[in-house]
């Protein structure tokens, strides 16, 4: 089912744009369905470096396509660019940036026991060039005196660094590193365990916590870089200008105390430009412009689709014709 999914995006891009990926991809899928992780990941190595995908990973939605509400998995709204379009016709383009609330925590450790039960999986892990496995209760304990008490974060998180394996239907299969979070829901005396599936042993993980400072500082950011698609607009001597006439805000709830904190970059730089939006507790945001900690030259190469404590945001600009 994920091969069609996939495959039928494609085919549909191709058949407009004359490009198996499309400009971008805003995706929907259904909260019964407890990780589609899976799905994004494949999405993710299937398409272009250019297929900008956003979305929520773990909603409700109708298709009318569908016999009774709720028995789609996913829904997708695939945005292909018109290989015969009439003269005079510009642009569309879409831009997404990510404004995340994470911070790292504690040394990078290597899982050495996975157990997969229902929707959690049971870890055990050593710190990573060690042969020594730590406890679930050590390991968190450690990370509560790093943060100076258990009280001083909101959500502890680990995120896996994972080298797999992929391919769409008789494709050559290729190899991809991604980053994934999964939430920390408790532990053991044995281990600990995280919401949602995908982990083998000898995977790579830290710890991340949400941070209303990193939040803040990373919104900031995400405001300044919007700032640039104002650039020219009232210049008159600008030939191809950029004009933003839409967004979309991704966002998981609010861990600020002041109103309106997560859509003020978009509002800010954007006045009376219709603007809409979702609350979502996990987030799809493809090729999103971000900064997660990267330690080493091999982890720049590393995608994350699936992001918690964070907002993406999605900028829809058009470029006219010069014709």
């Amino acid at each position: 089912m994920i091969d069609e999914f996939v495959t039928d995006m494609r085919e549909f891009s191709t058949s407009v744009s004359g490009c198996d990926s499309p400009a971008a991809i805003i995706m929907f899928a259904d909260h019964y369905y407890a990780d589609m992780r899976d799905v994004i990941e494949q999405l993710d190595y299937a398409m272009s470096p250019e297929t900008v995908i956003v979305g929520d990973a773990l909603s409700k939605f109708r298709f009318t396509n569908d016999a009774q509400f709720g028995s789609s998995a996913a829904v997708s709204l695939v945005f292909a660019v018109e290989m015969n379009k009439p003269p005079g016709i510009g642009e569309t383009q879409f831009h997404a940036v990510l404004s995340s609330g994470l911070s790292p925590v504690g040394p990078t450790y290597t899982t050495s026991v996975i157990e997969k039960t229902g929707v959690f999986t049971d870890i055990a892990a050593r710190r990573e060039g060690s042969v020594d496995n730590i406890d679930g209760e050590t390991l968190l304990n450690q990370v509560k005196d790093e943060l100076g008490g258990e009280d001083k974060f909101w959500d502890l998180f680990i995120g896996v660094t994972k080298k797999r394996k992929y391919s769409i239907r008789q494709e050559k299969v290729g190899s991809m590193t991604s980053l994934a979070f999964h939430l920390v829901l408790g532990r053991s005396p044995r281990w600990f365990y995280v919401h949602g599936g995908g982990l083998k042993t000898d995977d790579t993980f830290r710890f991340y916590y949400s941070n209303p400072t990193t939040a803040l500082s990373s919104t900031a950011a995400v405001s300044s870089h919007l700032r640039s698609f104002n650039q020219g607009r009232n210049d008159t001597t600008v030939v191809d200008k950029v004009e933003v006439f839409g967004g979309l805000i991704f966002a998981c709830p609010d861990i600020f105390y002041e109103p309106n904190i997560k859509s003020s970059p978009f509002l800010d730089n954007f006045p009376g430009v219709t603007l809409g939006g979702s609350f979502c507790s996990s987030v799809i945001g493809r090729r999103v412009l971000t900064k997660y900690v990267k330690e080493s030259q091999e982890q720049k190469e590393v995608q994350c689709c699936v992001h918690v404590n964070c907002s993406v945001y999605l900028i829809m600009s058009y470029t006219p014709s010069l014709n």
